[in-house]
């Protein structure tokens, strides 16, 4: 499995510096392959450094999944005339960890580097968890780039295509056909993910969490609150209320099947706290578990543009203007990007529907109009026209 070396690269920046790294995302995701790319990274570049690696999914750990032996295992291993890197996969399996990984950051005796399963810990644990700062780094989906590089493809336009078609968990790509993988994403979803959310958080109410699931996949780049997907399945008689569903959003949201992205007033330079969007992490999700009568391509493009501008890590947002909406502004570090996505722009009404709200913001900020043009980049007054597979591509 190849590793994008954008994550390799984020861990090899914080080499030495006192966070705990941490390394999260849905289940079957190639976090355990990232750490042992970066392990690899160490051996070859760093020089006198002991690393200590344990596995929790390997056996032979087994014996170390008590506080206690965790401790006395690391300790022993410790050598203090070197630069001492701790890596532990899947932390979550060892009783008691919170305990040991911040005693071991207190003693600053080790440079560590964890990973954990959404399934028992989510993000928004990390400040409870650990007493110490923490540096959390997501692995997303494979890019567009990824995709190409794994197949080899060479024309562009068809692996955009398959892209669409094949497009999902790391692991899915070891089958051929798209049944087999929306069989195997199914299962994913069906035996990890949703049984893991109703583990861990106690579902009394399993069929409204898969309602609920449902309705936010057919819902993708639809602005969505707690009491319209209330008010939706109470008209299907489903015994419901407000707070039970917007708990169950957000179980759905630690494991990393949605992220949500928040609206953003463009005029009033403000955060808006209602109305919602919910993005699949893997749009394959929702065939899968949907099925495929409703492609909704204009909705996959919108998802696809949404994981990528997290991916390139920027914070994301659905921006207001008025009346108006613009599907996404970006922000990173001083830069802010207005984006519109739209699979098809040879109707002149929807041309004009997608650039009237980019031209009505007046700062001096670039304005993109994502589309499958199939072109290089095009020009409309200060709009910049440019082609999905392109745009994907232009890291």
């Amino acid at each position: 499995m190849n590793i994008e070396r954008s994550y390799l690269q984020k861990l090899i920046n914080v080499i030495g510096t006192s966070d705990i790294k941490i390394i999260t995302w849905v289940r079957r995701s190639w976090k355990s392959e990232l750490l042992l790319a970066f392990k690899a990274y160490i051996e070859s570049n760093i020089e006198n450094c002991n690393i200590i690696s344990i596995n929790f999914n390997d056996y032979r750990f087994k014996w170390l999944r008590t506080d206690d032996a965790l401790y006395e295992y690391v300790e022993s291993k410790y050598n203090p005339s070197k630069t001492n890197f701790l890596l532990i996969d899947e932390v979550q399996m060892c009783t008691g960890f919170e305990d040991i990984i911040n005693s071991f950051h207190n003693s600053k005796k080790y440079d560590i580097y964890i990973t954990w399963s959404n399934a028992f810990l989510a993000s928004s644990d990390l400040a409870t968890l650990f007493v110490w700062r923490t540096f959390e780094i997501s692995i997303f989906p494979f890019s567009f780039s990824e995709f190409i590089k794994y197949y080899g493809y060479t024309d562009i336009d068809l692996a955009f295509w398959e892209f669409i078609e094949k497009w999902g968990m790391a692991w899915s790509y070891q089958y051929e056909t798209s049944t087999e993988k929306d069989t195997y994403i199914k299962w994913i979803y069906e035996t990890l993910i949703r049984r893991d959310i109703i583990d861990k958080y106690n579902i009394k109410f399993e069929a409204l969490l898969d309602n609920i699931t449902k309705f936010l996949m057919d819902n993708i780049s639809n602005i969505t609150t707690v009491r319209k997907i209330t008010n939706e399945l109470k008209s299907k008689w489903t015994p419901i209320n407000h707070k039970t569903v917007s708990a169950y959003i957000k179980y759905l949201c630690n494991a990393f099947i949605f992220y949500k992205i928040k609206r953003y007033d463009i005029h009033g330079k403000k955060y808006l706290s209602m109305q919602d969007k919910y993005y699949l992490v893997d749009h394959r999700f929702k065939y899968a578990v949907n099925g495929t009568k409703d492609r909704d391509i204009w909705r996959v493009y919108e998802n696809i543009v949404a994981m990528e501008l997290l991916r390139r890590w920027y914070e994301v947002y659905i921006g207001k203007l008025h009346e108006k909406e613009i599907d996404f502004v970006a922000m990173k570090w001083g830069e802010t990007l207005y984006i519109q996505v739209s699979d098809d722009l040879s109707n002149e009404k929807t041309f004009q529907r997608e650039v009237t709200p980019l031209l009505q913001i007046k700062d001096a900020y670039p304005k993109i109009l994502i589309t499958r043009s199939k072109q290089n980049t095009q020009q409309y007054e200060w709009i910049q026209i440019l082609d999905i597979a392109r745009w994907l591509l232009d890291n």
